[in-house]
């Protein structure tokens, strides 16, 4: 961590206004929590409504096969801030609750503190979930943003739905829960008022953020706390959807997409600007039967991870399988990439084109040429990845169209009829069998033993 206080004390960040789209672009990611590859209207879904997200889906990249490291929260998250794979966390499960010891280690480069020594100004809008202080860490200041290279944070330490969460903002005066931090609100499932409020006060938040470092290289790190199970929105976006309450919670953060758009349009920095969209993980299909209960009629809000199986919490497609979305006008032409990628890759790429270094090997590929090949032309790894079970290590991988089970994980503890183990994996070609229905590992023994090699491998590097 030396190094990069080091490159920001001697790195100066002068305006660029008007400087060339290649120089130093500004980057916006946008992540949501358990939204599912069917809850968009540019991937088939005939009732929720996102005309801005499918604009820039339209208007950008697409990619059809995009995925996560783990399908659930803290996990998933520590990939996409690090260019890593969970098992190389320390967390120990794939997710941290308010009560957890493990946090984000300090010896880790995210993607604020990367871009914070290129010059970068760096604001989080949204949830952490990477830590949360409290005596088992000794509240330690290093489980919040502002220790991980973020100048400035609004948002929850963990999900809303924890009896616990806070939401909280970067205060150099404040003292709750540690110096550095003000409380806004504590409690947040007592709190609906609160609640209902996180996606427009995120929102605001980052259009501000953008409208005041318009002149200097800017990262804004959008991490909505929705759709999660759909069960907050605010009073201007109620009974607006088709789709009742999760079709509400969509097209308010739709909404919020186009605010964000339009403020690097109307500050004249959309050509300045790579815009990242994806979600954390599939939704959370656990709840599809609830009747009663803490979550009440949940079912109704959970989202849709179709053509693919399962979700949230599951290394079926539907648990890993994401919206995939870069947008940057002027540089990334308008198409569909079929090519496979997912969130590791986000640092590698963003770092490439800013000039930022990691101090620790990477598990991501700089994507640069699947983005844009008229402007780049950097050789792309092919792809592969092992996908992370509740205890952050791998149990199935995928390379080229193949995918190789050797455990079945699901939270709903439904294996489709189907058993794997390490002698006696799973194979399918999810390129054509979409649903992960026929078994193909009696076809293809080569296949299944050159992929378990490669598991075993990725294993022993953590």
């Amino acid at each position: 961590m030396k190094f990069l206080t080091i490159a920001l004390l001697l790195c100066k960040a002068v305006p660029v206004s008007g400087r060339e789209a290649l120089d130093r672009p500004n980057v916006v990611v946008i992540y949501l929590d358990d939204s599912g590859y069917g809850d968009y209207s540019h991937n088939g879904n005939p009732v929720i409504e996102t005309p801005n997200i499918s604009k820039i889906a339209n208007g950008g990249v697409n990619f059809t096969q995009f995925y996560v490291t783990s399908p659930a929260c803290s996990a998933s998250r520590y990939s996409l801030l690090t260019g890593r794979y969970p098992g190389r966390s320390g967390f120990g499960s794939w997710v941290n609750s308010p009560d957890s010891q493990p946090h984000l280690r300090a010896e880790e480069t995210t993607l604020a503190e990367g871009l914070k020594a290129q010059g970068y100004h760096t604001g989080m809008f949204g949830k952490w979930h990477e830590g949360s202080p409290n005596a088992k860490n000794k509240m330690s200041p290093e489980t919040l943003p502002l220790a991980h290279g973020f100048d400035q944070w609004l948002g929850t330490d963990v999900s809303h739905d924890y009896e616990v969460a806070k939401l909280l903002t970067s205060d150099p005066n404040g003292k709750n829960p540690i110096a550095g931090y003000s409380e806004i609100a504590a409690n947040l499932p007592s709190n609906p008022t609160t609640c209902q409020s996180l996606t427009s006060r995120y929102t605001k938040a980052a259009v501000e953020f953008i409208h005041s470092n318009k002149d200097q290289p800017f990262l804004a790190y959008v991490a909505h706390n929705q759709p999660h199970l759909g069960l907050f929105v605010s009073d201007a976006f109620k009974g607006k959807s088709r789709r009742g309450l999760l079709g509400d919670v969509m097209a308010e953060i739709d909404d919020s997409v186009g605010q964000i758009i339009k403020a690097l349009e109307d500050a004249g920095i959309a050509k300045n600007t790579l815009v990242i969209f994806s979600s954390d993980n599939g939704p959370w299909i656990l709840f599809q039967n609830a009747k009663s209960g803490k979550y009440g009629e949940a079912r109704m809000h959970v989202g849709y991870a179709l053509p693919f199986r399962d979700g949230k919490g599951s290394n079926w497609e539907g648990g890993h399988r994401v919206p995939g979305i870069f947008y940057w006008p002027g540089v990334i032409a308008p198409h569909r990439q079929l090519e496979p990628a997912s969130t590791l890759d986000v640092l590698p790429t963003v770092f490439a084109l800013c000039g930022a270094k990691s101090e620790k090997p990477l598990d991501g590929r700089d994507i640069r040429a699947l983005l844009a090949p008229d402007h780049f032309t950097n050789k792309v790894v092919p792809f592969s990845l092992a996908y992370s079970g509740s205890d952050n290590q791998p149990n199935v991988y995928r390379e080229g169209p193949w995918k190789l089970h050797i455990a079945l994980i699901s939270q709903t503890g439904d294996s489709y009829g189907f058993t794997a183990t390490r002698e006696k994996p799973l194979l399918f070609d999810v390129e054509e069998d979409l649903g992960e229905r026929i078994d193909r590992a009696s076809e293809h023994p080569e296949i299944v033993a050159r992929m378990l090699e490669k598991l075993d491998a990725i294993k022993k590097s953590f």
